[in-house]
């Protein structure tokens, strides 16, 4: 059970669970924050801003609870191996916040790893009776959700291995990152340029943040509704990932990038889904997770490509206009 320390000032969790793996590698699936976007439901994507031994500063993009926005923290990182603990400190807290910091412990027990995360957010004077409220809550359900994601990292690590599918597609382009950035980015037109998607609403209220929703359909007609946010870094990044997923997902997240080369550029659509073990038999009596992986490489590759292809066409295009 968490346990909450009184202050005033100060709002304090403490979660603990167990898992059965050893705390070596649950200390690196919480140190590996690049990989948080496809297992924290909350996390959309993280960058090192600096790095050096057992300390690095890193910026992640989190959605808030209802999924309607993104927030940005950067957090100065120190991983202790040799005492099992990760200790996280917010660089720039924004109001509410004065200070945050987060400590991951790991510890070896008979059945695999006890893990202890604690949160301690020291809120800004003036903060209401009902904001601190609303803080710990949110406190409390993103505390015991990270904690359950790393314990079932751990408990189901043989078997994520085969549902885990990550792959990158690169094409060559001879024209500009700026050029086949913007026909990506706007994703709003896509249902007039990209066949499979029929349908695509998208807001995006904050730049560089997109939420849309989107109809599309596999090569053998099957209807897909998905709901997507992304993270907008121009020219050299797109990422993206599904909060409202198909149902043979557990989890679905990617990339576009743009990478500068003196020929030309090279922008590579990256995918990585977690397949849903329950639902394999949408694919039909008897699929096995292979199957799956299969079916999944070759339709997210196909719809990858025609969009890769668009990119190529319009920047190419540009270059010789």
């Amino acid at each position: 059970m968490p346990e909450q320390i009184a202050n005033p000032a100060v709002v304090t969790t403490i979660h603990r669970g167990t898992a059965a793996a050893p705390p070596e590698f649950l200390f690196d699936v919480v140190a590996a924050v690049e990989n948080w976007p496809q297992f924290f439901a909350a996390a959309v994507h993280a960058e090192y801003l600096e790095a050096g031994e057992g300390t690095d500063v890193v910026r992640r993009w989190f959605l808030t609870p209802d999924q309607g926005r993104v927030v940005v923290r950067t957090s100065r990182r120190h991983l202790d191996r040799s005492a099992m603990k990760i200790t996280l400190e917010d660089v720039e807290p924004q109001a509410p916040r004065a200070a945050s910091r987060v400590e991951w412990l790991f510890t070896k027990s008979a059945d695999g790893s006890d893990v202890e995360v604690r949160h301690q957010l020291t809120l800004s004077d003036g903060t209401t009776e009902e904001t601190r409220a609303a803080v710990l809550a949110d406190l409390e359900r993103n505390a015991a959700a990270q904690l359950d994601a790393v314990l079932d990292q751990g408990n189901r690590r043989e078997l994520l291995d085969q549902l885990v599918l990550s792959f990158e597609d690169p094409l060559f382009v001879a024209g500009r990152a700026e050029d086949a950035y913007e026909v990506l980015n706007e994703a709003d037109k896509w249902p007039e340029r990209i066949a499979h998607v029929s349908q695509l609403t998208m807001t995006e209220d904050e730049p560089g943040i997109q939420f849309f929703d989107m109809e599309t359909s596999t090569p053998d007609g099957v209807p897909h509704s998905t709901r997507s946010v992304r993270v907008c870094l121009p020219p050299r990044l797109i990422v993206y990932k599904q909060i409202k997923l198909p149902p043979l997902l557990d989890a679905h997240t990617g990339h576009w990038r743009f990478t500068q080369t003196p020929e030309g550029i090279i922008v590579s659509a990256r995918h990585t889904v977690t397949i849903k073990p329950s639902a394999l038999g949408i694919l039909g009596e008897g699929t096995t997770i292979q199957d799956a992986r299969n079916y999944l490489r070759n339709v997210l590759s196909a719809n990858s490509m025609k969009n890769l292809q668009l990119s190529k066409a319009f920047a190419e295009g540009r270059a010789r206009a």
